[in-house]
Order: C-alpha cells, then structure tokens, then sequence
C-alpha cells in the first residue's frame, strides 16, 4: 500500500533521474541474543562482568554480518553499478551513493519524489518498494526511502499553553543553572576534573546552536561554578542559520549541570536530502571507537509510525551503544499519554520511540509546586510517559511497574488504552517548566518541555562518571538494571499531578498520574545529587 506522507509535506514532484541520493543498508547481524546477554551482565551491579565493557573492536567482532550476508549484499550493489559505499567498523551498515534512476531499479516499485515543509526540503518515495528475496533475508531495513523527521515540538509552545495564567504578581521564578544546582542539591565544588570525562548532546532538526550565545549563557548564569564557555567537538555540519532554541537549550543545560566536563555536539550531517539525521548519527557510534560516555538526546516518533524491524535494529544499536559503557539518555516527550484516533470515537494512548525502548534510559518532567519559589515537584503535565505497544516490559523494572499498577488500580485509565505488559516509561525526571535560554545573544523565558530535563540528568550522570573515573571505575553504561534496583533511594519521588492524553468521553484529557515510588509521569523520580552520587559511587 502507498506510505502515508504527513500532512505537513507537500509533494513538489519527482526527481531528476540523474539526482544524487544516499540510501542506509542495514545488513543482518549475528549474535544478537548474546550481545543483550552481554549487556544484562554489565549493567547489572550484582554480576561479576558488571562494569566490564566492550571496546567498539570486540562488539564488531560479535555481531559483524556473516561473510555471506555481506557478500550477497555486496553483488547485488555492484550489479547495479553501485560502488561508492561507506561502511562502519562494525561491518552492519553501508551507506551508498547513487542516482534516483539507479535507485529505483534497484529497489523495484520507489518512485522518488521532493517533499517539502517550511523551507525544509527532503527526497522520500511514497511508493513500497521491494527487494529481491535472496537478498530480502540478509537486510534489516534500506533508510532514506519512507521515513520523515518528525516535526519538533515549538519549545515556546509548550510554554504559552500552560493552564497556570500568569496573572498573579510578583516574579516567577523560571530555571537558570543555579535554580537546578539549589533544587537538586549541587555545590560549587559539582564540576568534573577528570581528564577522560565527555558527554554529548544530539539534535536532528535543522537547527544549530551559536557559539557566542553558549559564551554569553555561562557569562550570565555560569559565573558561581568553575565550567567551560566552548564545546570541543562539533560532528556534523553546523548550518550557519538562525540558532534553534531546542539546539541551544541542549547545550546550554548540559554544559551548566555537567560543568567543567569536554562536550560534544552531533549535528546534522545533511549533505543528501535522502539523509535521515537520527539514523547518521547511529550509523557514527558503530564507527567511532572514542565516544563520550554520555549521549542526550531530544528526539522522537511515534512509534506505531515507525516499522518493527527499523525499531528493532534501533535496539540492537542501542545495546550496541551500552555494551561500549555509553549512557543514552532520550527526551521521553511533550505529548503527555499521547493519542491516536483509532475511529468511531474509538481512541488509545500513543507512546513515542526510542523513549519506549528498554536499551535507553528515558527522562520525563516535572515543574515546581510553587512556581514563585524552589519548592518540591510535581508532575509536568506534558510529561511523556507510558507504556510501549512493541517492546515488552524488561525485567529490570517489572516489580517496580507491577508495584504501580496495584497501587493505582483503581483510578487507572481503561485497559484498551495502554498495554499493561508493555515497556513502561520513563525511568526518571527532573525540571522541564520555563527555562531560560539564552538564544540570538538574548535570554529568553519559559522555554519547557523534556527536552530541557533530559541534558539536566544527562549532566549529572556525567559528574557521577567523573568520580567514578577519578577512582579508577568503569563508566556508568548503561543505567537502567541499577537505577531500578536503588528502588527509589536517592531520588526524589513525585507524588502528585497527572499528564495529558486523549480529549475524549472516557479519559478527559488525563492520562497516568504520579504516584508513590515509579510512575509512568516521572518514572523513579528526580536525582537528589549527593545522594545519587553515593548510591552509583557505592562498589
């Protein structure tokens, strides 16, 4: 059947035949089920392996697509004139160049056409495509034919829907660095000074963040702790447009709470319009064999608008990522239960993905009781969370879902809107309600959504791998069998609220509410940094 292009695209015809495009194989691993093995072990602070990671060599070592697959895959590129390929060193990617012409012969039924939206402009094939069955069995999935980046959630938005009216008098107090540093308990002595520390922020929207309004951030709000005014490294190509807000609150946030730490930025790499930002940015784990060790990232789909098998590779690539010791940490929404029409009044919450994926740690949002003063949280309402419809719940925290589900059963939403066994999320929380941002060289207010809590977390876990390295241990990884088994120890736990989902008869617009111990609003809770320190330091 023909693949639904948002509404939001607007077909501006096909392509000339001679137009360059780059399509992402992704070849059959081996050894999946051991890798997940591997990283049950690793991350599980009661085992023996824990902590004991893999470098990038050993990982493509383990999961390299066999001889035949790669070379089945192989033939059949060059039988179509297909030479000019990048592979990773882990052998489970190609990215080629070609023609649309050549394209479409070789992927029977694509027919490539312009999409454009704003002045975002994109080459996709509406059309299915197939692939010959010999080489069908050894390909996970082809990349820069179907799929469309998601619209990003207008971070200002969020904002000015707010319930609360801002009518009443009196400064509201909004979130700048030493709000965050106050709420969660970090001195000015919380910066890193370990020498092999780094952490990363991802964005993949058009968007690119300014140098000098990172220099003017720190200049204003950086000035009570020790920290670093420039990113290290920039991968990708920084476009030189107007700066996003989502881009600079990123880095901006995790700069400030994970102070004094060597930052990256991966950035859009688009030089093709057949490219697709999220997926290069895997494909650059799998061939970079020094990372920083922790990644966070702002992104998200619909995951009933995503295929299984792309989801599932996504996974292995995660577990990929977490073998290594890498942290990935995902924004888990803004959408709340989020929804989906199912027809004839008929509707069902919506999770997004990869915040529904096991192999990451997800982060939701909070906002202060009392907006005018640092006081405890509570729920954010945008605050995603849920339970996945693909994934099935990780034992990790089944004793810690099933606690809730008991706890709330009698005031939950009706069992045909979410999938009680599924993955739930997400896994904790902080802040996410009117920061500042400091953006074109102006700070600017209530910029919200959990695309401001996530770099706040990520920032902290970053301080906490410092001390672990300073004392010769192993990097975090991968955080979630040991965040569940601290079963709410160092966290703060947020009780009250709820998140928004479906406007409808049944659920009015409510979807899950926090509760004690794990909720699928703010997951285990907001770090209390001392303390989580002390917990993850423990041996």
């Amino acid at each position: 059947q023909k693949i639904r292009i948002p509404d939001d695209w607007t077909d501006a015809g096909w392509v000339n035949p001679t137009e360059e495009l780059e399509l992402t194989f992704a070849l059959k691993q081996q050894n999946t089920d051991l890798l997940e093995e591997i990283l049950r072990l690793v991350s599980d602070p009661d085992s023996a392996q824990y902590g004991k990671h893999l470098t990038l060599e050993e990982v493509s070592s383990l999961v390299h697509p066999t001889e035949l697959t790669q070379k089945v895959v192989h033939h059949w590129l060059q039988s179509h004139g297909i030479t000019n390929c990048l592979t990773v060193r882990t052998r489970d990617f190609l990215q080629c160049t070609m023609t649309a012409e050549v394209a479409e012969k070789l992927l029977p039924g694509s027919k490539f056409h312009r999409y454009i939206r704003d002045d975002h402009s994109l080459v996709r094939s509406s059309a299915p495509y197939s692939v010959h069955d010999d080489v069908h069995q050894h390909l996970d999935f082809v990349a820069g034919l179907h799929r469309l980046p998601p619209k990003g959630q207008d971070l200002r938005k969020a904002s000015s829907n707010r319930k609360q009216k801002r009518s009443k008098a009196g400064l509201h107090l909004g979130v700048t660095p030493s709000i965050l540093r106050a709420r969660y308990n970090l001195t000015a002595t919380d910066v890193g000074t370990a020498k092999n520390n780094s952490q990363a922020v991802a964005q993949f929207l058009e968007q690119y963040f300014n140098p000098a309004d990172l220099a003017e951030f720190m200049g204003m709000y950086g000035r009570s702790f020790k920290h670093l005014s420039q990113v290290d490294r920039v991968v990708g190509i920084q476009g030189a447009g107007k700066a996003g807000i989502e881009a600079s609150l990123d880095v901006e946030y995790i700069m400030s709470t994970g102070a004094n730490i060597s930052t990256w930025v991966f950035t859009n790499q688009g030089r093709h319009e057949s490219q697709e930002p999220f997926l290069q940015w895997i494909v650059l784990l799998s061939n970079m064999s020094d990372l920083p060790w922790v990644h966070t990232i702002s992104y998200g789909d619909d995951e009933d608008s995503l295929s299984t098998a792309f989801m599932m590779r996504i996974n292995t690539e995660f577990m990929k990522a977490g073998v290594r010791g890498i942290s990935l940490l995902f924004a888990s929404g803004d959408s709340g239960a989020g929804c989906k029409h199912l027809g004839k009044g008929q509707n069902t919450f919506r999770p997004s993905f990869p915040a529904s994926s096991p192999y990451v740690t997800t982060v939701g949002g909070t906002s202060f009781k009392n907006p005018f003063k640092i006081t405890y949280e509570i729920t954010d309402y945008i605050s995603g969370g849920g339970f996945s419809n693909v994934f099935k719940m990780p034992d990790y925290q089944a004793s810690a879902v099933d606690g809730y589900l008991k706890t709330v059963a009698a005031t939950l939403p009706p069992p045909s809107y979410f999938n009680t066994s599924g993955r739930a999320y997400p896994d904790m929380a902080a802040l996410s309600d009117n920061y500042w941002v400091v953006i074109n060289r102006v700070p600017v207010p209530w910029v919200s959504g959990t695309s401001a809590s996530t770099p706040v977390v990520g920032g902290m876990l970053s301080l906490i791998n410092d001390q672990r390295m300073l004392k010769g241990r192993p990097a975090l990884g991968f955080l979630n069998p040991r965040l569940y088994k601290l079963k709410g120890q160092a966290l703060f736990d947020v009780t009250e609220g709820c998140h928004l989902s479906c406007l409808d008869e049944q659920v009015q617009g409510k979807g899950f509410c926090a509760a004690p111990s794990w909720d699928p609003v703010t997951g285990c809770g907001t770090p209390n940094y001392p303390a989580l320190l002390a917990a993850l330091l423990a041996e």
